[in-house]
């Protein structure tokens, strides 16, 4: 029971971290009030995020590595604007 619940929690945080990743890629800006401070470069954030969920459903660990080192560039990344 306990391992299901777990298993559900991950599920509903994939898909929030999913919605976030396409809003943040597609929109080129973050939902929300602290995230838009949090994010320099949505666009960029948003693709590290979809590369992380993509490597987890692939089971690939550099894919993973590469996507958490995208997605702190889309933080601390400068805009070009």
């Amino acid at each position: 029971m306990l391992f299901m619940i777990a298993g559900l929690v991950m599920v509903v945080a994939a898909i929030a971290w999913a919605v976030l990743g396409v809003h943040a890629l597609l929109l080129g800006r973050m939902p929300g009030q602290w995230l838009p401070g949090l994010v320099r470069q949505p666009r960029l954030w948003g693709a590290g995020a979809l590369l992380m969920l993509v490597s987890w459903n692939l089971g690939s660990p550099s894919l993973l590595v590469v996507g958490i080192g995208i997605v702190a560039l889309g933080h601390v990344a400068k805009p070009t604007r």
